[in-house]
């Protein structure tokens, strides 16, 4: 289940329509903005962990009170819902600056008011980190860590190759076959995929 998937299905499917509503846009608008912005956000994520960050992707999806932004989009739409998801988009694109850039690009494409996906964007991704963490318990992401940080740079760069390639790491066999799915934005064809690298900061 991937990124997207996984947000059209929270609250029962009701998730994106309630989300939408918290900024005044149409329920059509924020589906066709959540199929350009979710995989992006996969795919942002699974560059950052290639590019050496996975410890802080995977720090990101800790936190299992996190699950109510995925079921409750008043509290995603929330101001501490949008600053959380505000600061994951900022591990994982380098920066506030390029987390409006990919609202505005994302606004543009979909004919929508730019302030309020300039809103619904860190919401949407507060929604998914909580959808994450649901899949991924503390203690399977702490299982990881331990095995990067106990492994050093190898166990690291293993963790990464499994994420990106295959479902086992080199060091001790963990699986990251779910971690790989959620993050693969392919599946979803975004049309943001081809402008993502200008808005990341490496």
């Amino acid at each position: 289940m991937s990124i997207l998937k996984l947000l059209q299905g929270a609250q029962n499917g009701q998730g994106l329509g309630q989300l939408a509503s918290q900024f005044g846009l149409p329920e059509d608008k924020a589906n066709q903005l959540a199929g350009m912005l979710a995989p992006a956000i996969g795919q942002a994520t699974k560059k950052r962990a290639e590019a050496g960050g996975l410890g802080d992707v995977l720090g990101a999806f800790k936190g299992e009170d996190q699950a109510a932004l995925f079921d409750d989009a008043t509290q995603a739409a929330s101001h501490d819902g949008q600053e959380k998801g505000a600061q994951f988009l900022e591990k994982i694109l380098g920066g506030r600056d390029q987390a409006q850039a990919l609202a505005n690009e994302a606004a543009t494409r979909a004919g929508a008011d730019s302030a309020a996906v300039q809103k619904f964007l860190p919401a949407l991704a507060a929604m998914a980190q909580g959808g994450l963490q649901k899949q991924m318990p503390d203690s399977q992401i702490d299982g990881m860590l331990s095995q990067s940080q106990s492994s050093g740079g190898g166990g690291l760069m293993g963790l990464v190759g499994g994420l990106l390639g295959g479902n086992k790491s080199a060091g001790g066999g963990m699986d990251l076959s779910m971690l790989n799915t959620l993050l693969d934005a392919d599946g979803d064809g975004s049309v943001m995929d081809d402008v993502l690298d200008k808005f990341m900061k490496r």
